[in-house]
């Protein structure tokens, strides 16, 4: 499974590349100010399929369907753990199969 601390920077690559329209207009622009017009870009686009960017980041880059689930669950169990929250009130909660 691809580390944790990957996934976003992976994710924000695979999106660009399969957007070569975006490359092209921010390629007169630093590399600071690119990246930034490239993550904007994700999260419109996250946004416009009805999902969280972290949940859009995850489908870019699994591998496979039981990959994304498991790296969804491992998300909502972190989330659910800073909330304080018992994992499977966290799942009744968010109508979320914890299996």
């Amino acid at each position: 499974m691809i580390a944790k601390e990957a996934r976003q920077t992976l994710a924000l690559q695979r999106f660009a590349e399969a957007n070569p329209q975006l490359l092209e207009e921010v390629r007169e622009l630093d590399a600071r100010e690119q990246a930034q017009q490239i993550e904007w870009a994700f999260e419109d686009a996250a946004q416009e399929l009805g999902l969280e960017p972290w949940e859009y980041a995850l489908q870019l880059i699994a591998e496979s369907p039981e990959q994304l689930q498991a790296m969804r669950l491992e998300t909502h169990r972190e989330v659910a753990e800073a909330l304080g929250m018992v994992w499977e009130e966290y799942c009744q909660f968010n109508e979320i199969d914890p299996q």
